[in-house]
């Protein structure tokens, strides 16, 4: 897929971008070099045909717009997250917000997502933690697929060694319930846009701030609501076309990393900017704490040295705690180079 170059301040209106979509009903090694190039150009793409059902994922969209339908005093009964529980606009501890309120909860933990769902689901605990369980043990099985396919498409022999990662007991995944609610118009009765001569317009506000993921994947189903853009660089944001029968897939830093720099872990944002309420499911897969990320010899040659020194997930996550949302963290992590040492 080729990109239009778009200079820093253009004022050319930019078209909804349309990701790679790979079908895994193709034949095998043609969907993991599709997923090897995706990774490699944008670090996002589409999968269809992805096994997960209708049910599954009805279901637990279901669950979204109950618990999030509830009044704020029954929604903070499920928080503060601290990491997990239930919160709003505050995105993080360093001061970053938005108009988002979410929901985190620990998956690998089933006494944590029983717990939750006590607070979460005031009509059917039981229900919820149902959903929950299925949906998520049906995307890390997604998850996988693709990593092991990656892993062909990069020539690695041991093709578990990412997938392994996120299947491990101590593994640090997560599934985060986002809800951007639709914004309402601007009732100022000074702001000359809500006279008859000026219709009134809902100006584009961040609903989640520009970052990367820090985690090895993430599998994100949103409910075809507008929201999603990601960074060319150069400050141009293009918006993701919404897809409800697709699951976005991107590429995380601990993945860019293992890649040795080969796949990227690109910037995006969510914008509140819709008149409808849009709901995002994401699944972020994360090794366990103690995991030493180093990426697999055969991705390092003489033409492609090592770009990142070995680190361990509970290293690279407190970096990631310590920063503000959009901040850069992984270079922190490079090798330095021969030029870079002279400096």
């Amino acid at each position: 897929m080729v990109l239009a170059s778009l200079a820093p301040n253009s004022t050319e209106k930019i078209r909804d971008m349309e990701l790679p979509i790979i079908d895994f009903l193709n034949k095998r090694s043609e969907v993991s070099k599709l997923i090897v190039k995706a990774s490699e150009d944008i670090g996002f793409f589409k999968v269809i045909n992805h096994g997960v059902s209708e049910d599954t994922i009805r279901n637990m969209e279901v669950e979204c717009f109950e618990f999030f339908g509830k009044t704020v005093t029954e929604k903070q009964k499920a928080g503060p997250a601290n990491p997990y529980g239930y919160g709003s606009k505050n995105i993080g501890f360093n001061g970053d917000s938005g108009e988002v309120e979410y929901l985190i909860m620990d998956t690998k933990n089933p006494l944590s997502v029983f717990e939750r769902s006590q607070t979460v689901a005031s009509a059917d605990p039981t229900r919820f933690r149902c959903a929950v369980s299925v949906y998520v043990e049906a995307i890390r099985k997604v998850a996988c697929e693709v990593l092991e396919m990656m892993a062909e498409g990069l020539g690695v022999p041991d093709t578990s060694v990412f997938s392994s990662l996120i299947t491990d007991v101590d593994n640090d995944s997560l599934f985060r319930l986002n809800h951007y609610p639709p914004l309402l118009p601007n009732t100022n009765n000074s702001d000359t846009s809500s006279s008859p001569s000026f219709p009134r317009q809902i100006t584009n506000r961040i609903g989640f701030g520009e970052h990367t993921d820090p985690q090895i994947l993430t599998i994100l189903r949103s409910n075809g609501v507008a929201g999603l853009q990601i960074s060319l660089g150069d400050g141009v944001w293009v918006p993701i076309s919404p897809d409800p029968t697709a699951l976005c897939v991107n590429v995380g830093d601990a993945l860019q990393a293992m890649t040795n720099g080969r796949f990227v872990s690109v910037m995006h944002r969510a914008m509140a900017n819709s008149n409808k309420a849009r709901i995002s499911m994401a699944y972020f897969c994360a090794p366990p704490f103690h995991a030493r990320l180093t990426c697999p010899k055969e991705l390092v040659t003489l033409e492609r040295p090592a770009v990142y020194r070995p680190f361990t997930w509970a290293e690279y996550k407190k970096v990631v705690y310590s920063l503000r949302l959009g901040d850069s963290r992984l270079k922190l992590f490079r090798l330095q180079s021969d030029e870079e040492t002279k400096d």
